[in-house]
This record gives structure tokens, C-alpha cells and sequence, in this order.
């Protein structure tokens, strides 16, 4: 039980969300420091969704609060239309301390919680109660596979060869025809979109609470450096 849920259910959470990261910063060049901000995002509004909209369903919930941060990554995206490198990064870094402060202020997000730290829903789908280590570690391991092998997929299409293209030399790529706002928002709308179900993940299958302490900088600085060390773009 405690390999399954101290240790290999976080490795699956934080492997989907280096995905995400390795997909806009690997694959489409565009350095960002905000993953998890839009981590927060996907686990508060994956929270809103089921005490909200019960009728819902969990996985439902978790769809759309990777829609949720998606549109958060593309708004956060916009200066990567005119900057690159290290000021994109720094842009990027607004984003990681403008999403929590939003959080903390703003008592829509927790429910008008005192304390700020809520404790997340049991997990049902379908009728069955996923309370246990192990199940919610096959949960976290069918979500992650499947979002894996559509990021594997996606790479082989031509939207995929665009954000490569863009990486490796973004004039030559605008001069092929390749447009450069649609396929960069692209890149972080899908890469928000993953972090998000990631950070729904994390509070849901991992830490059992939602909380803005949870998805600090120092998050989205492990996450970095997990697909730098990894191999970036591969």
C-alpha cells in the first residue's frame, strides 16, 4: 500500500504531467514556468465541477477542468507571439503566481473555505468507489496511458511536425506556411490541457485534499527539470 500510494501513484501524476511540459517545451521549443499553475487550475476546477455538478461523473469533471486550464494556457500563451527563451519563461512565471493569488482570494475556488485546504470527493465512477491504494493507482495508470498514447499519436500528425518545425526555426516554418499564433496557442492549450488532468489527479488519487500550498514554484521547477533530465523532445 505505500509503494502504490506514496510512490508510484505520484510517478504516474507527475510522468503525465512532464508530458504535457515535454510537449510545449520538448516539442514545440516554447520554455514555460508555469506548469504548476495550471496544475492548480485543473485540480480546483475539477473540485467546482463535482461539488457544483454532481450529475456530472468524475472523469467528465476531470475533461473539463483540463478545458479549464487549457484556455488559462492559451491567455498565458499570447506573449509567445512576440517573445521567446528566457522572457517567455518569465511571462510564463506571472502566470504560476497570478493563478494562486487568484485562488486565495477569490473564495468562488474553495468554497469559501477558511482554512483554504478542502478535502477532495471520494472518487465514483459508475457506482464503484475508488478508495482504496490500488485502485486509485490503476485509475491514474488508465488515464495516463491513454492521454500518453494520444500525445504519441499526435506527434506523428502533421500538427505535431508543425510544433517541431516552429522549434526549430520558427521564421523558416512561418515562411513554409506554417501559422505561428495558431500552432504556438496550440502547443499551450494542449500542454495546459494535460497539466490540468494531471493537477486533478494529484489532488484526487494522491494528496486527498485541494490546496493552492500543493502547486507551489517549486513544482513547476521538478517538473522542468524532469524533462530536461529525461530528454527533452523525445
Amino acid at each position: 500500500q505505500y509503494w502504490l500510494g506514496a510512490l508510484l501513484t505520484p510517478f504516474l501524476i507527475f510522468a503525465l504531467a512532464a508530458l504535457g511540459l515535454n510537449i510545449l517545451t520538448g516539442y514545440a521549443g516554447q520554455l514555460s514556468f508555469g506548469t504548476a499553475a495550471f496544475m492548480a487550475v485543473g485540480a480546483f476546477m475539477a473540485y467546482n465541477f463535482i461539488l457544483r455538478m454532481p450529475w456530472l461523473g468524475v472523469i467528465p469533471s476531470f475533461i473539463l477542468a483540463g478545458l479549464c486550464a487549457a484556455a488559462v494556457g492559451i491567455v498565458f500563451g499570447l506573449p509567445s507571439l512576440r517573445i521567446k527563451g528566457f522572457y517567455l519563461a518569465v511571462a510564463t512565471l506571472a502566470c504560476q503566481f497570478f493563478v494562486l493569488w487568484a485562488i486565495q482570494r477569490i473564495g468562488w475556488f474553495t468554497n469559501n473555505s477558511a482554512s483554504g485546504v478542502i478535502t477532495a470527493q471520494k472518487i465514483v465512477i459508475l457506482g464503484y468507489v475508488f478508495d482504496t491504494p490500488a485502485s486509485k493507482y490503476l485509475l491514474t495508470l488508465v488515464i495516463v496511458a491513454v492521454l500518453a498514447l494520444l500525445a504519441k499519436n499526435l506527434m506523428r500528425t502533421q500538427t505535431g511536425r508543425a510544433f517541431m518545425a516552429v522549434r526549430d526555426m520558427d521564421v523558416a516554418a512561418s515562411v513554409i506556411g506554417i501559422p505561428m499564433m495558431k500552432t504556438k496557442l496550440l502547443a499551450f492549450a494542449i500542454s495546459s490541457f494535460y497539466c490540468g488532468v494531471a493537477g486533478a489527479l494529484f489532488a484526487y488519487t494522491y494528496l486527498g485534499t485541494v490546496e493552492p500550498e500543493a502547486f507551489t514554484l517549486d513544482l513547476s521547477f521538478r517538473i522542468l527539470f524532469m524533462i530536461i533530465i529525461g530528454g527533452v523532445g523525445s
